[in-house]
């Protein structure tokens, strides 16, 4: 059976919800939240967290498929709307409750910048 629009919307709000909570339990910080809605200037679903002093824009997703490339495309770009070091995934492991079980994807240079906390240029 597939998905309506409305119960889409509401999967991926209750995801957001646990993924907000547990990071905000797991580094003690209540400044982590959801983030509502930006349209054309969307900031990430997820705001307040912080890596070298920097913001860190986490873009969630709860899909039955993947899609990698836009989703880190689109982390990419709303780091820029939110002046942020970097932008990273999440998206959810079907099958598995636990929101400290879910995946999360980035590039090598989101990798090299959430390391070293400053972003690498690009070299080709």
């Amino acid at each position: 059976m597939t998905r309506s629009r409305a119960s889409a919307k509401a999967a991926g709000a209750k995801f957001e919800r646990q993924i907000a909570d547990a990071l905000a339990a797991a580094l003690d910080d209540d400044r982590i939240d959801r983030r509502p809605r930006g349209g054309a200037k969307d900031r990430g679903d997820i705001g307040g967290v912080r890596i070298h002093g920097q913001r860190l824009v986490l873009e969630l997703k709860n899909c039955a498929r993947m899609d990698l490339p836009t989703w880190t495309r689109e982390a990419e770009i709303e780091a820029g709307h939110d002046d942020a070091l970097c932008g990273v995934v999440v998206s959810k492991r079907h099958g598995v409750g636990d929101p400290m079980e879910q995946w999360v994807h980035m590039t090598l240079r989101d990798l090299i910048a959430l390391i070293s906390g400053r972003r690498p240029e690009e070299t080709v």
